[in-house]
């Protein structure tokens, strides 16, 4: 089925925004990969729709997913979509052998790693949808100094297709974020990355983004697998 060495990776998505982010990002850290979109675009407007939050149903989506994916001879699975960390997680226990990640999970920890060598450092988290200031938190570290800065109409604009007023946006809201005395910025939606280089110019702070720290921890796994057998 697969028998070159290139790795096969599949890449799940509930929002169609995410894909081309997370592609561009693989193209240009990791272009040997192989690339699988699954897009299931009903299971946000589910969630949203019904109420009924991560039940047994979603999980049960996120699994059969999962394992299509593996029919496909996937070696690796990155979820890009943040609202369904449980159902990710139970992936991940499913298929111990296998490098499954929840799309924030590398961000944090690599904003983990960045602010514990800065003294007294302060992390600018930015989002362009609201709700994501409320479920990402969380994910940090408790006693990680967070700065929520909601980007209003960045998403707007690149949802009307505007997408330099989207970058410009984020990048001013960098530098507020810099001038509050944050020492990093992280960006917390997959569709922000394309802002990253215009944001590290304006704030000149370091700019951390979901799909490039998700290609480095893919990579840095996989490659460890291929060292270990």
């Amino acid at each position: 089925m697969h028998h070159d060495s290139s790795p096969r990776i599949a890449l799940i998505h509930a929002l169609s925004h995410s894909m081309a982010p997370i592609n561009a990002q693989l193209q240009r850290d990791w272009p040997e990969a192989v690339c699988a979109n699954l897009l299931d675009d009903r299971l946000s407007a589910d969630l949203a729709q019904y109420g009924q939050g991560l039940d047994a149903a979603m999980h049960q989506r996120f699994h059969t997913l999962a394992n299509y994916a593996l029919g496909q001879g996937a070696q690796a699975i990155l979820f890009t979509c943040s609202a369904f960390g449980p159902c990710i997680e139970a992936v991940a226990q499913q298929h111990p052998q296998l490098p499954v990640l929840k799309p924030n999970e590398a961000m944090v920890a690599d904003a983990t790693r960045l602010l514990a060598s800065q003294a007294g450092g302060k992390l600018g988290l930015l989002a362009t949808f609201k709700p994501t200031l409320e479920s990402m938190p969380p994910e940090f570290p408790a006693d990680m100094p967070l700065h929520l800065h909601w980007v209003e109409g960045a998403l707007d604009a690149l949802n009307a297709g505007d997408a330099d007023r989207h970058d410009a946006l984020i990048a001013q809201a960098a530098q507020q974020a810099a001038a509050a005395g944050c020492t990093a910025i992280a960006l917390a939606q997959f569709s922000m990355a394309r802002a990253q280089d215009l944001a590290a110019q304006q704030s000149q702070l370091p700019v951390l983004t979901t799909p490039a720290s998700a290609v480095a921890a893919l990579k840095a796994r996989l490659n460890a697998g291929v060292q270990s057998c």
